[in-house]
């Protein structure tokens, strides 16, 4: 299985910090090789630019900019979902990574 590339989007990239934590536990768990990140929505085309970035979850925060985001991914063919906000607000580490999983067709 290759490397998957996850990356969070939130306003400031320090509340999805916790998250991306458990994400990472979760996946450690599970054997799959990540690389799991967050940054803030500033941010994103930068990192976009420079990783090969298999899947974007968006913070409940900044669901605003989801149909900016869709237009951005499009050409790059990726998946793009806002983050479930009970899972965001439980800091559900292992349903977030499910959710990046599933977009991503694993």
């Amino acid at each position: 299985m290759a490397k998957k590339t996850i990356m969070l989007v939130c306003s400031a990239g320090m509340s999805t910090s916790l998250l991306v934590t458990k994400m990472q536990k979760a996946a450690e768990v599970q054997g799959i090789d990540s690389d799991i990140f967050a940054v803030s929505a500033s941010e994103a085309d930068h990192y976009l630019a420079s990783k090969d970035v298999n899947v974007l979850l968006l913070g409940p925060q900044v669901r605003f900019m989801k149909n900016d985001f869709e237009k951005r991914l499009e050409p790059k063919g990726i998946p793009l979902e806002v983050i479930n906000m009970a899972d965001y607000g439980m800091m559900n580490g292992e349903k977030v990574l499910q959710q990046a999983l599933k977009l991503i067709g694993e």
